[in-house]
């Protein structure tokens, strides 16, 4: 059994759970979506977010919360 870092195993939980990673059906190209995917978890970490899921529902409601991060020019 291959053991996974905390950090890794953490990520990727995020990435199949909040955002649905394993049930995408993007079959083109899949490593873009994946890459996008990793910078907006990235970007949520870097100004806070505890909770991926709660702080990517906001910045779906009110956009000027994504604006406002830092790294998002």
């Amino acid at each position: 059994m291959k053991l996974l870092r905390p950090t890794r195993h953490r990520s990727h939980y995020v990435r199949d759970v909040t955002l649905a990673e394993d049930a995408s059906r993007i079959r083109i190209n899949p490593g873009i979506m994946a890459r996008l995917r990793s910078y907006v978890l990235n970007i949520a970490r870097a100004n806070g977010a505890e909770n991926i899921a709660r702080a990517l529902w906001i910045a779906a409601i009110d956009p000027t919360v994504s604006l406002s991060y830092k790294g998002v020019q």
